[in-house]
């Protein structure tokens, strides 16, 4: 079984319930899972700690996560054009699976939800494309033969799925931007199978 895991930090659930799209296009793929889990919010008090558990949601991702993983869907809100701090506290702290090239070879695709429609979603999915680069992954896109993409109003490029929340991030996904997370799920995994041959 190909495990592949969905990783993302989330404010206000958008995010959140990409990653479930996603992870849904993972699972109709025979002989493939999605593994999903977040990372904690990082605080400007520093003293304040997370529990290590969530009080809701899918648990906290460890690095041994992205050891085990065959290949990687990477979430993220859009902060200013970039990926939140949360999840580049993160992948800051994964220099380990780097020396050791844990993660060269392994599929990997991105995603991202903002405010407005010309918030940062493209500098936001190439911002987060750049550490998994480092790390030697092989970076997927949604081709244009996803219809979703030449029909959406709101979010969804061909670097990665995305969504537009409003300003009070309070939009729901449209049936599109779902269309575009299945996809890109389902794309990851089968790469995942052909790149396991």
């Amino acid at each position: 079984m190909s495990e592949l895991l969905v990783l993302y930090y989330s404010r206000h659930g958008n995010v959140a319930e990409m990653a479930r799209q996603i992870g849904r296009g993972i699972d109709s793929v025979g002989g493939c899972s999605a593994k999903i889990r977040t990372v904690p919010a990082v605080s400007s008090n520093c003293e304040q700690t997370e529990e290590a558990i969530p009080d809701s949601g899918p648990p906290y991702a460890s690095h041994d996560d992205l050891l085990k993983c065959d290949g990687l869907a990477l979430g993220s809100p859009t902060r200013f054009g970039n990926m939140a701090a949360a999840m580049k506290y993160f992948l800051d702290g994964s220099s380990d699976l780097w020396v050791s090239g844990s993660l060269i070879g392994k599929p990997a695709c991105v995603f991202t939800s903002t405010s407005s429609m010309h918030g940062g979603q493209e500098s936001t999915l190439l911002s987060m494309m750049l550490p998994l680069m480092h790390h030697g992954m092989l970076l997927l896109g949604v081709p244009y033969s996803e219809s979703a993409l030449l029909n959406t109003h709101s979010g969804g490029t061909p670097y990665g799925a995305s969504h537009v929340a409003g300003i009070d991030s309070k939009q729901a996904i449209t049936v599109e931007e779902k269309q575009i997370c299945f996809t890109q799920g389902k794309r990851l995994a089968e790469l995942s199978l052909q790149l396991s041959k």
